[in-house]
């Protein structure tokens, strides 16, 4: 007689494999030492407006974890740039985008929500006398960002509307975009 063995499949929604997300959770609960996360991005000039942002690993739970990823930027040569990669401005709303995202296809997996289809839009305005110094009075970024949030699966109106305040209350660039955070600027003259 042969022994059959069952394989437990993970349960996956939106793609996201959430036992292994309530596992995280869980996790943090019992220890709040793993709730702790670093990041950090080293950034070189490249020439003109050029830049090369590198992404070694991140720091989780005491842990360092190993990943490479390089980020180019530039400006359009409107803003004196190549138009080579996307400007700074955009990698922000992007990265605000983003998170979002993943805060709303985790909340809606952890739900049972199957999403078909979900876009954020983003937009902002920045006076560019205050960003070429012309006008001190002039602020040198946005006052405001509005964006649209367009989420189509098979939750109802009331529970996207529940998710979109979850999203909200716990996106870390939601968070940091939509209050004042503490810049700890050191210069080094080599």
């Amino acid at each position: 007689m042969v022994a059959q063995t069952k394989t437990v499949q993970p349960n996956v929604v939106n793609g996201i494999n959430v036992d292994d997300l309530f596992a995280l959770i869980d996790g943090v609960k019992r220890n709040v030492a793993n709730a702790k996360t670093n990041w950090h991005v080293a950034t070189t000039w490249q020439g003109q407006t050029r830049s090369r942002s590198q992404v070694d690993g991140f720091g989780m739970g005491g842990e360092q974890v190993q990943r490479r990823f390089s980020i180019d930027i530039d400006e359009p040569c409107e803003l004196g740039g190549s138009n080579q990669f996307a400007n700074p401005q955009e990698h922000l709303l992007a990265a605000l985008n983003a998170c979002m995202i993943v805060g709303y296809a985790a909340q809606c997996a952890v739900h049972g929500i199957r999403l078909d289809s979900l876009k954020i839009e983003t937009d902002g305005e920045i006076d560019l006398r205050g960003f070429l110094g012309i006008d001190p009075a002039v602020p040198a970024g946005y006052e405001n960002l509005s964006y649209i949030v367009r989420i189509k699966g098979n939750g109802t109106r009331e529970e996207f509307a529940k998710i979109h305040e979850a999203v909200m209350a716990t996106s870390p660039n939601f968070y940091n975009l939509s209050r004042p955070v503490a810049l700890k600027p050191i210069l080094v003259v080599e």
